[in-house]
């Protein structure tokens, strides 16, 4: 019996593994939606002075990168790239504090993910409807 008590404990870590999967995706998806909803037409470059504030991936190709904290984009990356919704950093190339769309990359790890997309998001709107989404729930009657 002590034999199978290794192996019962791997397969149950696997399948708790496994279905704990599907709430992310679900929650990358509503995330991604909520940021497409706000991101205005793709834009060729962006410029960051310095560092950049903050990024989250929000999809398998996907990331929302803070310039400061008011400037938000919406950067995809061409396929494949390996493990970017799980990356705990990213690097990113960069031209003299400048991004391109089609030239520049999102490093994760050994991957190289060449961005192929770079679209501004309204992030002040984005927060002020959020926050009056907020307000009408907690003012709506139960």
């Amino acid at each position: 019996m002590n034999g199978w008590k290794p192996i019962l404990l791997l397969a149950t870590a696997l399948l708790t593994a496994g279905c704990s999967g599907i709430p992310r995706r679900e929650r990358d998806q509503e995330q991604l939606d909520r940021y497409l909803r706000y991101a205005k037409a793709p834009v060729d470059r962006i410029t960051i002075l310095g560092h950049y504030d903050n990024w989250q991936a929000v999809g398998q190709y996907q990331v929302v990168l803070w310039a400061n904290i008011n400037d938000a984009y919406l950067i995809t990356v061409s396929p494949p790239c390996e493990n970017l919704q799980f990356a705990q950093r990213i690097g990113l190339t960069q031209t003299a504090d400048t991004i391109y769309a089609r030239l520049d990359a999102i490093v994760v790890k050994h991957w190289r993910c060449q961005i192929t997309e770079i679209r501004p998001i309204d992030y002040l709107q984005m927060r002020r409807d959020q926050r009056a989404e907020k307000a009408q729930q907690t003012a709506a009657p139960k």
